[in-house]
């Protein structure tokens, strides 16, 4: 299928919320109107838009686009971050596979394409959705945990970097001021990325992230350092996802029976003090770093990915994400996506630089 074929696509947005996604769906919008003359209908919630009956959208005009939305964090269309069309929990505590009824509810609509903007689990389901109905398909990757392989930033990592340096750098006087071991709890489900990045914006002393295993004996050894130093406090940043002391990571079960990551920077608080006779203090960041404006780097990156999602089904190139690599976005294909996971690198420039400036990393 060809850009003169083409009639009309659909947008949505699928898991987590984070800051760019309006951005991107701006981008969307935009291109597909003004440079080809497509109809874009927005998908309401994920893939339950097109799971539900009747089915939920609403046609996005460049009306929309011409006040305020670049600017707002969340998203328009809505979205969720569980319901997998595969395994799909019914009101009576069953699971069914509807994915059929989200390929049907993607040919009810007329639909020409599709492009989902979501995070590596979201371009798993959403590929096998589109393997399986023949739908054209283009991702757009979006985590704060920027752990979508082969793009370098993925849209509201950049926010959540600036939320979480931003909360180190109201800390840091506090503890300096009482003289004691601050610790900020950051999300990051399986990747340390935010917590890095973070923590070398932030000036950290401690930086824990779930790729490098970490001794408690080693935070305590540095915090001695700074003392001998005539440093009176420290700051730490911790990724959720962290194990604790006993090699365990840290989660509660909510009612709804969503297990979720949160927690372990209050463990950690305990033990450092224990450790250390230091006073501590633990700030669990947690959905301040999803939420609010987009940055500048957030809505440049998004609006770039939108454009080239269309340009992508345009030219029929589909079954394809798009990526941020050496200053351009690309297009990698899916299956290679898919297959693939994008962790910290524990001998890359980050970490090196870390350790360059004397942070320790636990181990």
């Amino acid at each position: 299928m060809t850009s003169g074929t083409i009639k009309r696509i659909g947008v949505l947005t699928s898991g987590g919320d984070c800051a760019g996604l309006n951005a991107a769906i701006r981008a969307v919008v935009q291109r597909a109107i003004r440079g080809y003359g497509w109809q874009v209908l927005g998908v309401k919630e994920g893939t339950r838009g097109l799971l539900e009956r009747p089915l939920m959208y609403e046609e996005l005009s460049l009306r929309i686009f011409t006040g305020n939305i670049l600017r707002m964090g969340g998203t328009i269309l809505g979205t969720i971050n569980k319901g997998d069309p595969f395994a799909y929990d019914m009101p009576d505590g069953t699971v069914e596979d509807r994915s059929q009824a989200f390929v049907d509810g993607f040919h009810e609509l007329g639909l020409d394409g599709l492009i989902g903007i979501g995070g590596d689990g979201s371009m798993k389901i959403l590929s096998r959705l589109a393997q399986q109905g023949g739908i054209p398909f283009i991702g757009i990757p979006k985590t704060i945990d920027n752990d979508v392989p082969f793009t370098e930033f993925s849209i509201g990592f950049a926010t959540a970097v600036t939320a979480a340096s931003e909360a180190l750098d109201r800390l840091q006087p506090t503890a300096a001021s009482h003289q004691r071991v601050m610790i900020l709890e950051v999300m990051g489900r399986d990747a340390g990325h935010l917590a890095l990045n973070a923590g070398i914006a932030g000036g950290v002393d401690v930086i824990l992230i779930p790729e490098i295993p970490y001794h408690l004996e080693k935070i305590a050894d540095k915090i001695a350092s700074l003392r001998q130093q005539g440093r009176n406090h420290a700051l730490v940043v911790c990724s959720e996802a962290i194990r604790s002391a006993d090699g365990g990571s840290v989660t509660t079960t909510h009612v709804d029976g969503e297990v979720r990551y949160g927690g372990v920077g209050h463990g950690l608080g305990e033990q450092i003090a224990q450790l250390t006779g230091a006073e501590t203090r633990v700030t669990v960041l947690g959905h301040v770093q999803r939420g609010g404006a987009p940055s500048s780097r957030d809505r440049i990156i998004a609006s770039a990915f939108g454009v080239k999602a269309v340009d992508l089904l345009a030219e029929g190139r589909t079954d394809r994400m798009v990526a941020w690599q050496h200053r351009e976005v690309v297009a990698v294909p899916l299956e290679e996506v898919v297959s693939r996971n994008h962790n910290v690198e524990v001998n890359g420039t980050l970490v090196n630089t870390a350790r360059g400036l004397g942070i320790c990393l636990g181990d």
